[in-house]
């Protein structure tokens, strides 16, 4: 991490796994696992149908807060199957993950819309997690700055910057979603560090300096403490390894562990 003491957060992504009832069992071991550690932000982003359940078991807890995979830009209407932020805050969501990648690939959702989504969820005081990121095609041609500069410069267009001591960025190389491989540590660095520069350049370097940049390319307990360790990387958005407690836990305790060293050398 930089000079600029930033919290590390580690979210959950679950996707579309774990019923209601499997969520609250879920929450209720990662409580007791949890303890009152509040030196990392945990987040649990479980499928819209176990967002009550999930709530519910975290009433009373200080450490753990809920999030959405996603969600519509408007308020209410004739959109089957979305929900609206006004449904995610009244269900105590604080977080809410928007363009991830398999939205823009699955769903066709374009940077313009997932703007609108970052511009609504900011007025109605949910925490964005805006995902960027490039295919291994557009890596292999060496367009990912690009690629990722545009993503990041439209979905972030009309935010100000007195909105941005909430906002979370997450790098999800697309190529290392789900097929095993990971950013190196360097790749990972370089990535966020140019976020941070672009952070700076549109906004500045203060409020770069306090937007926290999440790593989410297949992390796992394995790979994440040299992901951790890099300058520009401040925990991480995880996947398959967030849907056990024992993996997820490992992944919170190291980003622990590395504060720990952080505040002993200060």
């Amino acid at each position: 991490m930089s000079s600029y003491h930033r919290k590390y957060i580690v979210a959950g992504n679950w996707k579309m796994n774990k019923n209601a009832v499997e969520a609250k069992q879920f929450i209720e071991e990662l409580v007791v696992e949890l303890g009152t550690q509040s030196d990392v932000g945990v987040v649990v982003c479980p499928p819209f149908t176990a967002l009550e359940s999930v709530a519910r078991a975290l009433e009373g807890s200080h450490y753990c807060a809920v999030g959405a995979q996603n969600m519509h830009p408007e308020p209410s209407g004739a959109y089957t199957g979305e929900v609206s932020a006004e449904m995610l805050r009244h269900l105590f969501v604080s977080y809410v993950i928007l363009g991830h990648s398999e939205r823009r690939a699955y769903f066709g959702e374009t940077d313009d819309f997932i703007r609108q989504k970052v511009l609504v969820a900011l007025e109605n005081n949910l925490k964005p997690i805006l995902c960027v990121g490039e295919t291994l095609e557009q890596r292999d041609a060496g367009h990912m700055f690009d690629v990722v500069g545009h993503q990041l410069r439209e979905g972030m267009r009309g935010v100000d910057a007195s909105q941005l001591e909430s906002f979370v960025l997450a790098y999800e190389p697309v190529w290392a979603i789900g097929t095993g491989r990971t950013a190196t540590p360097e790749q990972a660095q370089e990535m966020h560090a140019f976020l941070r520069k672009q952070l700076a350049g549109q906004f500045s370097e203060d409020v770069a300096q306090k937007v926290r940049i999440l790593y989410g390319g297949s992390a796992k307990p394995d790979n994440v403490e040299q992901l951790f360790r890099q300058e520009d990387v401040d925990g991480g958005l995880v996947g398959g390894a967030s849907l056990e407690v024992r993996s997820f836990m490992k992944i919170i305790e190291v980003a622990h562990q590395l504060t720990e060293q952080e505040f002993a050398t200060v």
